[in-house]
């Protein structure tokens, strides 16, 4: 199933529906996730993979959402996400890093991005 936001600011593919509820803004969110680069599908950055990624495993990922912490495509995306939910996420340019791009990420200026997320928990 897939869900265009009305910004176009992410598409969302949901892989796995959520049992529990909505993500709400200001609420403490923790995901798991994966990232890549559209353009060759790069594998960039893992939460929980150890190999075939450029900054593999950091452990869960927690953030305050809908309050501009994370890219725009990201809080957006995960707005529409329930507790439970694994969504893949395919941000454009404009709502990820933009045209600088994240140098320190190895993520090129006006990338387009895809995200695996798994929403964990929310409070």
């Amino acid at each position: 199933q897939q869900l265009l936001s009305k910004m176009a600011t992410f598409v969302k593919t949901i892989l796995t529906p959520g049992t529990g509820p909505i993500i709400k803004a200001k609420q403490k969110v923790t995901v798991s996730a994966d990232l890549y680069l559209a353009n060759g599908n790069v594998a960039i950055w893992s939460t929980h993979k150890k190999d075939g990624f450029l900054f593999p495993a950091t452990g869960a990922f927690q953030y305050t959402a809908g309050v501009g912490g994370v890219i725009k495509g990201w809080d957006d995306g995960c707005l529409t996400m329930a507790v439970g939910e694994t969504a893949r996420l395919a941000i454009p340019w404009a709502y990820a890093y933009g045209a600088a791009g994240h140098p320190g990420f190895k993520i090129p200026g006006k990338a387009d991005l895809i995200f695996e997320i798994s929403v964990l928990d929310a409070k």
